[in-house]
C-alpha cells in the first residue's frame, strides 16, 4: 500500500528565507530584463512569489475578502496585508481594500510612495479591479502584462521550490490512503472527502490546494454528462453520490505547503478487483506514462513530449481535449509549462524544457463501453534528465 512506501519517506526542507531571497531576486531581475519600474499585485500566488505571504484563498469567490496586496520597486517590497505576519522579510504595510472606491486614495498613496509618479513609468499589475479602473489610478502609466514578467520569473523553480513541491506532495499522498480505505460500496463522495481533509490536517498539512474530486465515472460518453468537445467530462463536481459496488472514481486533489501546490490523480475502483479490460488500460497509460518519461531532459521541447505520448498511444492523442497531457505545477496547481492545448504544435515546437522545470504528466486512457484509467506524476526537469516527485511507478494501480 502507498502509506507503507510514504509513512517512511523523509519529508524534505526548505530554508524560506533563502527561497524569498532567490525569489524576489528572480523577479527583479525579470522586471529589469522587460524595463518595468514598479510591480503591483493583487493575485495571491504572485503576492506569495514577492513577499512569502501565503493569502488564505485565491478563487474568485473569495480572494475579494481581506485581499493582501504587493508593491515592488528595484529597491523596496512592501506587503499590504489584514492578516498577522511574521518571520517576513519585506515592509509591512496598512490594509488596504482595492475594491472599495472610498479606499482608492490609501491605495494611491501606497503605490507612489514607493514607485513615485507613475506617469511615463512601466508599471506591471496582476490586477485592475473597478475601483481602481474608475480611480484612474494608472493613468498616463506604460502598463505590462503581469504574465509575461511573473510568468517568466516563476517559470523554473529553486531549489527550495521543488523541495517545497515535493513536501506536499509526500503529504497528499500520505493523506490519501486512509481516503482510499474510506471508499466502499455505501460511502458518499463527502464521506471520502471528509477522511482526506482529516488525515491531511492531521498530517501537519498547511491547506487543501486542490478541492478533492472522487468523480465517479460513467462506463459510457452515451451515459452522460455530455461535453462540447464531445469527450468524456472531468470533472464535473456535481452532488454527493453515493458509491457502489463495481464504481470507477477518477481522483483528483492536492495539498498545499508554504503556498506550493502537490497534484494527486488516481484511478480507484469500488468493492471489486479490476477486470482485465481495466488493466489493460493501466497498461496502456503506463506506457505511455513511462514514454514522457524517457523523454523529458533539458533541451528537450514540449512538442517533443507529446509526440512520444502520441507514438506511445498509437498514433493518438492520449488526454482530453479540454485540458493537456502535462501542466506545470508551483504557487497554483496548473500553470506553465503546458503541453497539448489550444496554444497548438508551434508553441509546443517553440518552447525548450530547462532544469528546474516541473511537469505534472496526465495522461487518459478511456475504452467507451470500459471506462478507463486516470492518474498524475510530478517530474522535475535535471540537469541530465528528470526526477519523478511523486510515487511512480510503485504503486499498486486502481488500490492507491
Amino acid at each position: 500500500m502507498l502509506l507503507a512506501m510514504t509513512s517512511d519517506v523523509v519529508l524534505p526542507s526548505c530554508d524560506l528565507k533563502r527561497m524569498r531571497k532567490q525569489r524576489l531576486a528572480r523577479l527583479r531581475a525579470e522586471m529589469a530584463n522587460q524595463n518595468v519600474d514598479a510591480a503591483v499585485l493583487l493575485h495571491g500566488p504572485n503576492v506569495t512569489y514577492a513577499t512569502g505571504f501565503v493569502p488564505d484563498a485565491i478563487d474568485a469567490s473569495h480572494v475579494t475578502y481581506q485581499r493582501a496586496v504587493a508593491i515592488v520597486t528595484c529597491d523596496r517590497v512592501r506587503l499590504h496585508t489584514h492578516n498577522q505576519t511574521a518571520d517576513l522579510e519585506c515592509e509591512i504595510g496598512s490594509a488596504l481594500w482595492p475594491e472599495l472606491d472610498d479606499d482608492m486614495q490609501a491605495v494611491r498613496a501606497a503605490v507612489q510612495e514607493l514607485a513615485g509618479d507613475l506617469a511615463g513609468q512601466r508599471i506591471t499589475v496582476d490586477s485592475v479591479t473597478g475601483a481602481m479602473a474608475r480611480s484612474g489610478l494608472f493613468d498616463g502609466a506604460r502598463l505590462v502584462d503581469s504574465n509575461r514578467v511573473l510568468g517568466a520569473a516563476r517559470l523554473v523553480k529553486t531549489d527550495d521550490e521543488i523541495a517545497c513541491i515535493e513536501r506536499s506532495q509526500i503529504l497528499t499522498e500520505r493523506a490519501m490512503e486512509p481516503a482510499r480505505e474510506a471508499c466502499v460500496v455505501g460511502a458518499t463522495r463527502g464521506d471520502v472527502a471528509g477522511v482526506f481533509l482529516a488525515a491531511l490536517r492531521s498530517s501537519g498539512g498547511d491547506h487543501n490546494e486542490i478541492d478533492p474530486i472522487f468523480q465517479p465515472m460513467p462506463r459510457a460518453q452515451s451515459d452522460g454528462p455530455y461535453t462540447s468537445s464531445g469527450a468524456i467530462a472531468f470533472p464535473t463536481g456535481v452532488g454527493n453520490p453515493t458509491y457502489e459496488k463495481g464504481d470507477l472514481v477518477w481522483v483528483d486533489s492536492g495539498h498545499g505547503y508554504q503556498g506550493y501546490a502537490s497534484d494527486y490523480g488516481r484511478t480507484w475502483i469500488v468493492g471489486r478487483e479490476p477486470s482485465a479490460a481495466e488493466r489493460s488500460c493501466f497498461d496502456r497509460w503506463l506506457t505511455i506514462t513511462q514514454a514522457c518519461y524517457d523523454a523529458i531532459k533539458p533541451g528537450v521541447t514540449l512538442g517533443d513530449v507529446a509526440r512520444q505520448a502520441i507514438a506511445a498511444n498509437g498514433g493518438t492523442r492520449p488526454w482530453l481535449p479540454y485540458f493537456y497531457i502535462a501542466h506545470g505545477v508551483g504557487l497554483e496547481s496548473a500553470e506553465m509549462p503546458m503541453i497539448g492545448t489550444d496554444l497548438g504544435d508551434e508553441f509546443d515546437d517553440n518552447f525548450v524544457l530547462t532544469p528546474g522545470m516541473i511537469l505534472v504528466l496526465e495522461p487518459v486512457i478511456w475504452d467507451d463501453g470500459i471506462a478507463g484509467y486516470r492518474a498524475e506524476e510530478i517530474v522535475v526537469v535535471t540537469d541530465d534528465g528528470n526526477r519523478t516527485l511523486s510515487s511512480f511507478p510503485g504503486y499498486a494501480p486502481f488500490d492507491s
